[in-house]
C-alpha cells in the first residue's frame, strides 16, 4: 500500500515495522483542487467505494477495478478525486493522447485507461433529466463539459477522441455547491438532460476546467442506457464503502470563509501506534502568515512527538502551530507537518480544522 493515503484509517491489530523518519524542512508546495464525478460515478470513485473496507484498506472486488489497480497501483484509489492535469488549461484533443483519456494522461491513473466491460456501471435513461453530482473536495470556480461516446464505441477499446461526439451535450458553469468541502458530502449539483437516442453501453466523459487556474480534471463514467435512474451495479467488496467520510474538514478564516483546509492522513501503522501527517492548505487569495491546526481525539490516543510544527494543548486536545520556516503559505499552496501517536483499542479519525491569524 502506498504511504500517501488520503483516506487512511489505522485499526487495532495492524502490524508493521516502524521505520525511522528523517525530519526535513517542509517548504510550501502547490495545492490542488480535488474532485471527481459521483453521479454517474467515475471509475476512480466507484472503484474506491467498491474496495473500501471498515479498516480503511482499499482492496477492490470488482474485476475491472482490481485490474486497474494491478496495472497502475492503489494510489489512484486513495486519491480518487485527483484525476487532473495542473497544466491542462481546458485542453482536450491534441493534449491528452488517445487511449489515455480516462487517466487524463496522468500516470498515477493509467490503470483506468484499460479497456474493459466490467467496471462498475450506472444505469440511465436516454433523454431523461438527471441530477448530476461532482465531488467538491476542494471547491473552485469553473465549467463542467459533458461528452458522450458515439454509438460505434465499444468498452473493449480504449477511449479515443474520435470515440466521443464532437461537442459536449451539456456545459455547466459554476453550479451550486452543497455540503462541506473536504468530505464526500461536499458536492457540485446540477440538473442536465442526458443525450437522446442512446442505448446500451457508453461512457460519459467529463472535463472540469477551473477558471482560476490551469488545472483541468478528466473523468470517465461507465453507463448503460437501459431505462435506469442512476442505479449502480458492480460495486461490492466491503459493502460499497461509506457514503461520507470525516478524514478532512475545513476551518474558517475569517468566519464564514472556509478557505483553510486541513487534510489528516495516517501514513504508516503498527500494533498500538501510527505515524500521521496533516497538510494545511491555503485556498484563499492572500498568503497566510502563520497557521494553526487543531483536533480532539476520542479514543485516548496520545501524541508522542510532532515535527515541522509546535504542539500546544494537552490530553485529547491537539493544537499544532507553524514553526518559523513554514509559517508562510501562498495562495493555493500548502505545508505539511507530521506526528507519532500511540493508542490502545479503537482509533477513530478526528475532525481537523485549521485557521490563520
Amino acid at each position: 500500500m502506498t504511504a500517501r493515503r488520503w483516506i487512511a484509517l489505522a485499526a487495532a491489530g495492524v502490524t508493521g515495522v516502524l521505520i525511522a523518519v528523517l525530519v526535513n524542512v517542509i517548504s510550501p508546495t502547490a495545492a490542488s483542487a480535488h474532485g471527481a464525478m459521483m453521479k454517474p460515478g467515475s471509475r476512480t470513485f466507484l472503484c474506491w467505494r467498491d474496495g473500501l473496507s471498515p479498516q480503511g484498506n482499499i482492496v477492490p472486488q470488482n474485476p475491472g477495478c482490481a485490474a486497474a489497480v494491478s496495472a497502475g497501483g492503489d494510489n489512484a484509489l486513495y486519491n480518487w478525486f485527483g484525476v487532473l492535469r495542473s497544466d491542462g488549461a481546458g485542453r482536450t484533443r491534441g493534449f491528452i493522447p488517445d487511449g489515455k483519456l480516462c487517466s487524463g494522461g496522468n500516470p498515477t491513473y493509467s490503470g483506468f485507461d484499460l479497456a474493459r466491460n466490467d467496471y462498475p456501471l450506472t444505469h440511465l435513461t436516454s433523454g431523461a433529466n438527471f441530477a448530476w453530482a461532482y465531488n467538491a473536495w476542494a471547491a473552485h470556480p469553473g465549467t463542467f463539459h459533458l461528452y458522450i461516446t458515439k454509438d460505434s464505441w465499444s468498452p473493449t477499446r480504449a477511449l479515443a477522441w474520435d470515440d466521443l461526439e464532437s461537442t459536449p451535450f451539456a456545459s455547466i458553469k459554476d453550479p451550486a455547491r452543497v455540503g462541506q468541502v473536504g468530505t464526500v458530502d461536499g458536492q457540485y449539483n446540477w440538473n442536465a438532460t442526458l443525450p437522446s437516442g442512446k442505448s446500451g453501453r457508453h461512457l460519459v466523459y467529463s472535463v472540469w476546467t477551473r477558471s482560476d487556474s490551469q488545472e483541468t480534471f478528466y473523468n470517465c463514467s461507465d453507463v448503460v442506457f437501459d431505462g435506469g435512474n442512476g442505479e449502480v451495479t458492480g460495486v461490492g467488496g466491503g459493502g460499497g464503502g461509506p457514503t461520507t467520510t470525516t478524514t478532512t474538514t475545513t476551518g474558517q478564516n475569517p468566519p464564514g470563509d472556509a478557505h483553510c483546509m486541513a487534510i489528516y492522513k495516517i501514513t504508516s501503522a503498527w500494533q498500538g501506534g501510527f505515524q500521521g501527517e496533516v497538510e494545511v492548505m491555503n485556498h484563499s487569495a492572500t498568503a497566510y502568515n502563520g497557521w494553526t491546526a487543531r483536533w480532539t481525539y476520542a479514543d485516548g490516543q496520545t501524541v508522542n512527538s510532532v515535527w515541522n510544527g509546535v504542539r500546544s494543548g494537552s490530553g485529547a486536545e491537539v493544537v499544532v502551530k507553524n514553526v518559523d520556516w513554514n509559517r508562510t503559505i501562498p495562495p493555493e499552496g500548502s505545508v505539511n507537518f507530521g506526528f507519532a501517536v500511540s493508542y490502545s483499542g479503537t482509533n477513530s479519525l478526528p475532525t481537523v480544522t485549521c485557521t490563520s491569524p
